[in-house]
């Protein structure tokens, strides 16, 4: 059983490193992106429904736009003038709401997020709509897979095992283990683990945002 343990452990670890990227982007010709002062992003809308990892998403793309060059409008910040104005920000997916919820927030520019699949595979979306007319400046999406799934069902496997052989005593001891030890498993394959953060971060940055103009062209640097 402790071997089980083992090679269980191994096994999640093989799966969760391992991971396939794609992405594309299009950006509207002849804009300006010198133009953009400011850019609020708005909350991620998709298949993920915790709040914090709403947050965590919304704070990696603000990181990104940042890079660019471009000021962001603290995510703290947009959620209590929103909220203010009793506009409802989870559920922004059209461009017209977009440019309404940035119309609020008194910025040019609003980006909007959609995460369609958050399991083994990760695909993820963004737009930069422009506020006065809801014109999309740029678009750009990227996927990745990271094995969340089969991480949940080997971690619960391996937490059955663990339980299984600390339960000790009877046969009865033993499956109580087992099944308590299923269930943590199971709820610790699900978290986003540090790992996920990662793929995730690294989906964002180098598939969705690679395009993503600069706010000013970034000089060669004199050697």
């Amino acid at each position: 059983m402790r071997t089980l343990y083992v090679l269980g452990l191994t096994a999640v670890l093989m799966v969760s490193g391992c991971a396939s990227q794609r992405g594309e982007s299009f950006v509207l010709p002849g804009y300006d992106f010198s133009s953009v002062a400011k850019v609020a992003v708005l909350a991620p809308t998709g298949t993920v429904y915790n709040e914090a990892v709403k947050n965590q998403i919304a704070n990696m793309f603000q990181m990104e736009l940042m890079r660019k060059g471009y000021a962001c409008v603290e995510r703290t910040e947009i959620q209590r003038v929103l909220k203010e104005q009793e506009f409802q920000a989870s559920g922004i997916t059209s461009d017209v709401e977009a440019a309404q919820a940035g119309r609020i927030l008194n910025v040019p520019v609003v980006m909007i997020v959609s995460v369609p699949e958050f399991k083994e595979k990760i695909s993820v979306t963004a737009k930069l709509v422009r506020v006065e007319d809801g014109i999309i400046l740029w678009a750009g999406d990227g996927s990745g897979s990271t094995g969340k799934t089969a991480s949940t069902f080997l971690g619960a496997a391996i937490g059955a095992a663990a339980g299984a052989v600390l339960g000790g005593g009877d046969t009865n001891d033993r499956v109580a283990g087992g099944v308590i030890g299923g269930v943590l498993g199971g709820v610790a394959g699900n978290v986003m683990a540090p790992d996920v953060e990662q793929q995730f971060k690294k989906i964002v940055r180098e598939k969705v945002c690679k395009e993503l103009p600069a706010r000013y062209p970034v000089m060669p640097t004199k050697k």
